[in-house]
């Protein structure tokens, strides 16, 4: 049988195929088990699959792609107004064919492993840094119940630890478990600064990296971040690019009036954090006359509260980024990354 399009609902044991031949007629519902994905597609044509993008798609996207299918993943954001009524496997199956049908459709282009690996690295350090900042509180609510105040910040926490070591007033039994959580933060820095260490290698090696670090506001592991993360030639413009990072407002305009809101936080979380972040760094050292004093930033700052002028120039600097990724020197000799899904 030919199918024009198969739509593949994804799960860890169980698929479900919805599949449509050359006059868009349903001619396909079926739900296979893992084991048997791969026999029954081996034995197709080569045809259109569509799945909807998470980090298991990107799998099986390469998979299929070696055995001659055309791979498609959409943004589970774009498969969602195609939900029929009672949501169910297959009624996700064929959203996501109608999804696919769509001429003006977006889709996610499939990683390859070894971008999949790098990204990780990325992901694991900021997994790592959340848990010993998690740490790093129990330790002062904990010691705080006791009357042992600190300051906060991480460099205050090994004080504390000898604080509370020192304190014979304390029962023992909350000396031992603060110390058993200092333990724990000080194996976490062992371990995030052999992370960042690996990252810092990245960056030397990756020119597109050390091209976007000469953004003011952009260190090594947001040009890391950036470089491994986005492909600039799947956005139209530097526009689209900072919209897609969800650094432009949410619009909500009807009868001819313009209302705009607050940004959309659409896309990568993660890029727009460290965008943000990067530029609320610049805005705290910034004055008239020093280096990255812009009469358009001081203009702002003087109109706008500086959480918002920050994330102004948070979008501005996504703008650059794209122009320098898309007609850098640097870029034209790196191999691609595709979007993070």
């Amino acid at each position: 049988m030919e199918f024009k399009r198969i739509a593949i609902d994804t799960s860890k044991h169980v698929f479900t195929l919805h599949g449509v031949d050359p006059q868009d007629r349903v001619v396909l519902r079926r739900e296979l088990k893992r084991a048997q994905l791969e026999p029954f597609f081996r034995k197709l044509l080569p045809t259109e699959v569509v799945l909807e993008a998470c980090g298991g798609s990107h799998h099986w996207g390469r998979f299929l792609s070696e055995l001659g299918h055309t791979v498609k993943l959409i943004p589970p954001q774009y498969v969602k107004p195609f939900v029929k009524r009672g949501k169910n496997d297959r009624n996700d199956a064929e959203a996501i064919n109608e999804a696919a049908s769509r001429p003006t459709m977006r889709f996610v282009p499939v990683k390859s492993a070894v971008q999949q690996a790098g990204i990780m690295i990325l992901k694991t350090r900021d997994l790592l840094v959340r848990q010993r900042m998690q740490l790093i509180n129990a330790v002062r609510g904990h010691a705080g119940e006791f009357g042992v105040i600190a300051a906060t910040g991480t460099a205050r926490v090994e004080a504390l630890l000898e604080r509370v070591a020192g304190d014979e007033t304390l029962p023992e039994a909350a000396r031992d478990m603060i110390a058993l959580l200092g333990e724990q933060i000080k194996d976490l820095d062992i371990r995030i600064t052999a992370l960042e260490a690996r990252m810092k290698q990245a960056h030397k090696a990756n020119p597109v990296s050390q091209l976007l670090e000469t953004i003011p506001g952009v260190g090594p592991i947001g040009a890391l971040s950036l470089a491994l993360t986005v492909d600039p030639a799947q956005f139209r413009s530097a526009r689209h690019f900072a919209a897609w990072l969800g650094l432009t407002p949410r619009e909500r305009s009807t009868g001819g009036k313009q209302r705009m809101g607050g940004i959309s936080r659409a896309g990568d979380e993660r890029l727009r954090h460290l965008l943000v972040t990067g530029a609320t760094a610049v805005i705290r050292h910034v004055k008239p006359g020093s280096r990255n004093a812009s009469a358009w930033l001081l203009s702002l700052l003087e109109r706008r509260p500086r959480k918002v002028a920050a994330v102004a120039l948070a979008n501005k600097m996504a703008r650059v980024a794209w122009a320098m990724m898309t007609s850098g020197e640097a870029y034209r000799g790196t191999p691609a990354v595709p979007v993070s899904a």
